[in-house]
This record gives structure tokens, C-alpha cells and sequence, in this order.
């Protein structure tokens, strides 16, 4: 904890000066009228403040059969450089919980690291399997493999995606549903797979030259393409989670009535079932 002293007087002042060190205190400095001033002490504590881009909850639903079952949903935001790690401790967690299925919320997630963005498929991904492609302006194309890969949970996943999702979301998107770990549900994604490298130039502008573009496991266009995913939320659905969320909000949550994660727990149930719609 470290004491800082916040200098100022109680009458109408104008700002002079600010002063600070590491390891001193504040120091505001005002001119005054008046030459009444007052001095409080007061105790500002110094310390790292950590921005996780994971944010999670466990929604209860009910299964067709009745049966109430716990869905892990995680939004994952952007792909910094804490993504993997926050994203196994929180499916480490929920499985504690006893999550039994998963969705994965990349809606809006602009990308960020592809090396996160590949990190995190591993999580949920067996063996040796391809995670991505890369293909060069001569048409030559490198994949990029898994090595001896174990995933954190083989329970069923779900994810969301939409116009918002791009670059690493797409090729994590992508890695999950073209390896039949995940069913994608939502809309269309942005459609940002090139690869560039840049050159800085003497008047402190750069150059980006495109070198090389992603495909996915598939070998499906991602750049200007964009993923379409296995089942979209359509304007019908939002009108019909609105509705549900108007007659009865105290017992439905903000997540719960959205409409992208009512067709994801529809997914789930027909999965469990051993059925893909």
C-alpha cells in the first residue's frame, strides 16, 4: 500500500502543476484567491490490473426429456496473449461444476493472436489433426498440424459466430467445425484470412504486402469468403426470444433469451441424442 497526498483548497482554483514519482506521493498544486488549504491524506494502492478476454456462466436448461443439464457458455472477446490460459481455466472449472456440454460465444471477436486463436483449438481437438492451412501466392500449401494433442473435454460444443467474427475466430471456427468437434451456429463471419508482412518505409508509413492467405482444414476460402455456419439465427428466432423474454423476465436471463444461444441449446439437446439437425 502506498500513501500518496492530494494538495488542494476548497476554493475556485486553477490547476498549476502535478508531480509524481514511482515511489512518492501525488503532489496537485493549485493557485488560489484565497489562502486557505486543506491537505488530505489519502492511501492509493499500486498493483497490475489483469483484463481477461473470457467472460463464462453455466445456464441450466431443460432437455426434451426433461431432464435439467448444465451448458458451459464462454464468450471469448479478442486473442491476446492470457486467451489459452483463461479459456482452460475456465472449462476447468465449469467441468468441476459439472458442465456436460459447451458453447463457444466468437460473435463479434475481431481476431487478435492466430497463435491464441490456434492455442485454444488444441483445448478441445485429439491427435494430429490439421488446424489450418496456409497457402502461398504460388499456390503452395502448408498446413498447420496439431502435435499429440489431448483436448481439455470431449463433451459436445457449440459455436457462435457472426459478421463481427474474424481473422483468428474464423480459423479457430473453422479448425473446430472441419474436424467435427463443433457444430457452428449464427451468421456468416467477416472473412479475414490474409496473411501479410509489413515494411516500414523512411517517412514512418508502412507497407503491407499480402504474401500468403488461410484455408481452413476443409480447404474452404476464408479470406473475403467468410465461414457460413451450420445453422443461422434468423430474424424469426430473435422475434420469438424477445417475445419469450417479455412474459416471463424474472426468470429468464439475458443469456438465456438470446436467441443464437437458444438455438445452440436446441443443438446440444438433439446431440446428446446422437442426432445432428
Amino acid at each position: 500500500m502506498v500513501t500518496h497526498f492530494l494538495y488542494f483548497t476548497l476554493c475556485s482554483c486553477m490547476y498549476k502543476s502535478i508531480y509524481s514519482t514511482e515511489k512518492s506521493p501525488f503532489l496537485f498544486e493549485f493557485q488560489c484567491s484565497v489562502a486557505d488549504i486543506i491537505y488530505l491524506k489519502v492511501n492509493l494502492p499500486r498493483e497490475l490490473i489483469k483484463l481477461s478476454p473470457i467472460s463464462s456462466a453455466i445456464i441450466p436448461h431443460k432437455s426434451s426429456e426433461g431432464q435439467v443439464i448444465k451448458t458451459g457458455y464462454v464468450k471469448l472477446s479478442t486473442f491476446s496473449q492470457s486467451a489459452a490460459e483463461d479459456m482452460q481455466n475456465a472449462i476447468q472449472e465449469m467441468k468441476n461444476q459439472g458442465v456436460h456440454s459447451y458453447i463457444l460465444d466468437l460473435r463479434n471477436n475481431p481476431g487478435g493472436l492466430v497463435k491464441a486463436g490456434l492455442d485454444v483449438a488444441q483445448m478441445w481437438l485429439d491427435g494430429d489433426e490439421t488446424l489450418v492451412n496456409t497457402i502461398d501466392r504460388d499456390g503452395n500449401m502448408s498446413p498447420i498440424n496439431m502435435i499429440n494433442g489431448h483436448a481439455i473435454t470431449h463433451d459436445p460444443l457449440v459455436v457462435i459466430v457472426n459478421e463481427g467474427s474474424a481473422s483468428a475466430s474464423e480459423i479457430l471456427a473453422g479448425a473446430l467445425h472441419d474436424n467435427g468437434r463443433a457444430i457452428l451456429v449464427g451468421n456468416k463471419t467477416f472473412g479475414k484470412g490474409k496473411i501479410q508482412s509489413v515494411t516500414q518505409l523512411h517517412d514512418g508509413s508502412a507497407l503491407f504486402v499480402t504474401v500468403a492467405k488461410y484455408v481452413s482444414p476443409a480447404l474452404h476460402d476464408i479470406d473475403q469468403v467468410g465461414i457460413t455456419p451450420d445453422v443461422q439465427c434468423t430474424t424469426e428466432m430473435l422475434n420469438s426470444a424477445k417475445e419469450l423474454s417479455t412474459k416471463d423476465k424474472t426468470s429468464i436471463s439475458s443469456l438465456e433469451a438470446d436467441s443464437c444461444i437458444m438455438v445452440a441449446e436446441h443443438e446440444l439437446d438433439m446431440e446428446s441424442k446422437g442426432t445432428l439437425s
